[in-house]
């Protein structure tokens, strides 16, 4: 069996920022619309979602972005059955960056996800709203 087997698609980008207030307003400036906004508060990250379209772009201020092209951290796909996709991902050999599934209390019901690391040294996200 593929991991895409279990997607849906793209489900966001992870895009980290120094500047939250000017992350919103450059891609609120460019037709986004600001479609959730709160606070890890494990990591103490102010966290906003910028949607325009089918695209969402997941902003969250960790002072520690790169500020140089390749900036991104990180593709999140969306799944239906995180469990099941982590143990096919672990089957493949792929390497697991995230502490095995994690959660967040993000959107009404909260997110489970866990990441792996592609060839370039790419993190991508597997996710899925709960």
């Amino acid at each position: 069996m593929k991991l895409g087997e279990f997607a849906n698609g793209l489900q966001h980008i992870g895009l980290p920022t120094n500047d939250m207030d000017a992350t919103i307003a450059f891609y609120e400036s460019l037709g986004f619309a600001n479609i959730y906004e709160t606070v890890n508060q494990a990591a103490k990250e102010r966290v906003a979602f910028l949607r325009l379209g089918g695209l969402t772009i997941e902003a969250y201020e960790n002072r520690q972005a790169a500020m140089r092209p390749g900036a991104i951290d990180h593709i999140a796909i969306d799944v239906k059955d995180v469990e099941g996709c982590y143990q096919e991902a672990l089957g493949q050999g792929y390497t697991v960056v995230s502490n095995g599934i994690e959660a967040l209390p993000f959107w009404e019901k909260g997110v489970k996800f866990f990441i792996i690391l592609g060839p370039n040294q790419e993190r991508i996200e597997f996710n899925q709203y709960l």
